[in-house]
């Protein structure tokens, strides 16, 4: 006789979506012929008297549909009840009246509760990883543990203002940090831009052409490539080179996506950079100055070299530092380039250092080596479906030998190429063991210019292989 309608968790800020559902179920049991309903658990401090009161006229509503014969009121009397629970459950205070002749509902609403603008910021961000993370037990954390990360956020910014983005971002951090993934990130406006720059083969603003990495005994950004003809080779900056200062400006301590952002501007200006060149045992050497006047760079372009063995044959290379949407546009014209002088006995794609980037360019590159109905990976998304990428054959090269070169830093999207050619047996893969990177992120743009990857999937190979953490074992190692 007695029926628990609904029970509201002790919350400040419910989800909308549940306490739509648990309204749902008052309307239900109620529609039902309980003839007594009871029980309602209302949130703890704060909104103590309005529960106390809403409690005693939602019972007074219950008990007098009860009372009425006529269903038509009995139904006009939940959606009342439906109303004043979904009501309390957004604002307070709230006051609800009534009677047998019908509803009447008076709200007095308060902002008491209501979230700032770096908690909607939070909430934003938790949103878009709870509708896309590929785990959906949230590390083991489940539902009620991942949204009191959630809440634990919120607290952390409650009395935070517009200038204080590093409290909100420590916040983001420490929140994401509890799945344990270290590719579901927040990424500061200067990250962002690189990345998708990284991705899509384009600057958007000028640059000066160099890839940089921070070294992480030193914490110094060093030059790890230069672009061919590009304004950094063309100044005599070389590989291993340290930036000291820009523009003045000391960078110890300073990533190097805010060096890279720094390097960049507008086209045809000149930036100051002050360098060092460590010499040949790496000890400290010469430090120098160069200006450098930015240019539109492209980023990342494929190289090609052809070579003759000591045997007479004759090979083509492909230096492929990274996959963007302009990768296999450019391996299509490489293709091309090394064989005009005449046929090929061999093809080599260096794949070593490619960290991957633009995942799709890794799927639809081996598509250019592969037959028809030949699969290329699987990806599993956080429902367990499975989603295949086979090769299509149109154009493909499937009959000159390939071999590819791959080292410790080959990972990602440069996987997903390595992996689809072993696994066919398509390729002959040299080197030592790859990365093992076995996840797909989205990377999307946030408000304030920031961006955010989450991880949506992990990816099998062909012979349905889970590189993630693994790695791919070359067919033939080598250390150089």
């Amino acid at each position: 006789e007695h029926c628990v309608v609904a029970y509201l968790c002790g919350e400040q800020r419910g989800s909308v979506l549940k306490m739509t559902v648990r309204c749902a179920i008052v309307a239900a049991a109620v529609l039902l012929g309980c003839s007594s309903c009871k029980a309602f658990v209302l949130p703890p401090t704060g909104w103590q008297k309005t529960a106390h009161n809403s409690n005693n006229v939602l019972q007074n509503s219950l008990d007098d549909g009860d009372r009425i014969s006529s269903q038509l009121q009995r139904t006009i009397n939940t959606l009342v009840t439906a109303a004043a629970l979904f009501t309390t459950a957004l604002t307070s205070p709230v006051n609800i009246h009534v009677n047998t002749n019908g509803p009447a509902i008076t709200i007095e609403k308060s902002q008491a509760y209501a979230l700032n603008e770096n908690q909607l910021f939070i909430s934003d961000v938790w949103f878009k990883v709870t509708t896309q993370y590929f785990d959906q037990s949230f590390n083991g954390l489940g539902e009620s543990g991942w949204r009191a990360k959630e809440k634990e956020a919120f607290q952390a910014v409650e009395d935070t203002g517009p200038d204080d983005d590093e409290l909100v971002v420590d916040a983001i951090k420490t929140m994401l940090s509890s799945l344990g993934d270290p590719y579901t990130r927040f990424l500061p406006k200067e990250k962002y831009e690189v990345l998708t720059a990284y991705a899509t083969g384009g600057s958007g603003k000028a640059g000066i052409g160099v890839q940089l990495l921070e070294d992480p005994r030193t914490k110094n950004v060093v030059v790890m490539a230069t672009t061919n003809s590009g304004p950094a080779a063309s100044a005599g900056v070389q590989i291993g080179d340290v930036i000291l200062k820009i523009n003045g400006e000391d960078m110890t301590g300073a990533s190097a996506e805010v060096v890279a952002a720094k390097c960049r501007g507008e086209q045809g200006q000149k930036v100051h950079i002050a360098f060092l060149r460590k010499d040949e045992n790496g000890n400290a050497g010469t430090e120098y100055l160069k200006s450098i006047t930015r240019a539109q760079v492209k980023v990342n372009p494929i190289q090609t070299q052809m070579f003759t063995t000591e045997s007479g044959k004759r090979v083509g290379l492909l230096k492929v530092p990274s996959f963007s949407t302009e990768t296999v546009k450019e391996m299509v014209n490489g293709l091309r380039s090394i064989s005009d002088d005449g046929k090929l006995d061999a093809i080599a794609i260096d794949i070593r250092g490619n960290v991957g980037g633009y995942m799709p360019a890794g799927v639809e590159a081996a598509n250019l080596f592969l037959p028809a109905r030949a699969h290329i990976i699987a990806e599993v998304d956080k429902s367990g479906a499975i989603k295949g990428y086979d090769a299509d054959g149109i154009g493909a090269e499937t009959s000159t030998p390939l071999y590819l070169l791959v080292d410790g830093r080959t990972a990602s999207a440069a996987e997903i190429f390595a992996g689809a050619l072993q696994d066919n047996q398509r390729a002959v893969v040299v080197g030592s063991k790859t990365f093992g990177k076995g996840r797909i992120q989205n990377v999307q743009p946030l408000e304030n210019g920031s961006g955010l990857a989450i991880t949506r999937a992990r990816y099998i190979t062909p012979k349905g292989r889970d590189l993630h953490g693994v790695g791919i074992i070359p067919n033939k190692e080598t250390s150089q």
